[in-house]
């Protein structure tokens, strides 16, 4: 029973997306749109009475509440209340594609927390060297939008320096908008070298975080029968999360975590 609510859950938050992403598109047909109003309202419902079946269903609901996905819970579902009852509020419908959050959840996707956390140990480990790229890159910019302000003048588009230091970086990153462009032989040539400058630039702090994520997953590797698996199971009394694969009681409170194989 608890797989089959998930799956109509998710079936349910995917449908509420799409309802919101199909409601912002102009030039349907009237009833269109009461369809998905009402499809809307038949979704918020839903989700009201799972919001507080959780909050009467937890002996400290304040903790759900309060908790993270309790916010998102509560923010995807109040907009269309407000909605109907404040003029002026439509705005906040949007708040509903929140929901997509849920899915998280839903999916027990806590057990790819140990990959998300080596990526963001590469990352602090990598941050002196890329901030020390990014401050290169800073004076390379400076440097060439100068240099771009001189060559080309005003009259190319090149108002100011900073103005200048900006095409530069639009053109470093291979943004390229093309609101200012060099027309003067010598300033497509300074272009020309920022441009192949740029596809370096971009791979150096790719490779930076690379080299660490590979040093850190190699420093990391542990046996297998050394680890404890958990699962995402709450607690019913104190919404405590990761507990064993074979506990039958809380570890934080004690309460059982099976009261049907008890009694």
């Amino acid at each position: 029973m608890g797989k089959l609510f998930d799956v109509v859950l998710l079936i349910l938050i995917l449908l509420s997306v799409i309802f919101v992403m199909v409601e912002s598109v102009r030039g349907w047909p009237p009833e269109v749109y009461d369809y998905l109003y009402y499809g809307e309202w038949v979704i918020t419902i839903f989700f009201s009475f799972e919001y507080i079946a959780r909050i009467i269903t937890i002996k400290r609901p304040a903790r759900y509440i309060f908790s993270f996905y309790g916010v998102i819970d509560f923010l995807s579902t109040i907009p269309l209340y407000l909605s109907f009852i404040l003029a002026g509020s439509n705005f906040l419908l949007t708040v509903r594609a929140l929901r997509l959050l849920r899915v998280f959840r839903i999916l027990k996707v806590t057990r790819y927390i140990g990959e998300s956390n080596k990526l963001r140990k590469a990352l602090l480990d990598s941050r002196p060297k890329i901030l020390v790229f990014l401050f290169a890159v800073l004076i390379i910019s400076i440097i060439a939008g100068t240099l771009m302000y001189i060559v080309e003048g005003e009259e190319s588009g090149f108002v100011s320096i900073p103005v200048s230091v900006y095409w530069c970086i639009v053109t470093l990153t291979t943004v390229g908008f093309g609101d200012i462009a060099p027309v003067t032989p010598l300033g497509q040539l300074i272009a020309a070298v920022i441009m192949i400058m740029g596809y370096g630039i971009i791979a150096v702090p790719t490779g930076i975080v690379s080299a660490e994520y590979v040093k850190s997953t190699g420093s990391s590797k542990i046996d297998d029968s050394d680890y404890v698996h958990v699962n995402s199971q709450s607690c019913r009394n104190c919404n405590a999360k990761k507990h064993r694969d074979d506990a039958d009681y809380c570890h934080k409170c004690g309460t059982p975590l099976h009261p049907e194989d008890i009694f």
